[in-house]
């Protein structure tokens, strides 16, 4: 379970978010947690450090979040 403000790695490598598709390098973006969209199976939406493609936002599974 993650908190609000938490600082966490996300790994979206092979992943497609708004249309862009990340490689298999991507495996530790930085970002904070804004806040849990989902419950069953858990969601978060995190602000992401850096922008990729113009994407600052992502919605990713708690299984491909890890703790900074």
């Amino acid at each position: 379970m993650f908190e609000a403000n938490q600082r966490v790695e996300v790994d979206l490598s092979n992943l497609t978010i708004q249309g862009v598709h990340f490689s298999q390098n991507v495996r530790k973006a930085p970002g904070t947690i804004v806040r849990q969209t989902s419950g069953d199976p858990p969601v978060y939406l995190v602000e992401l450090v850096f922008s990729f493609k113009g994407i600052k936002r992502v919605e990713v599974p708690e299984d491909r979040i890890h703790p900074a």
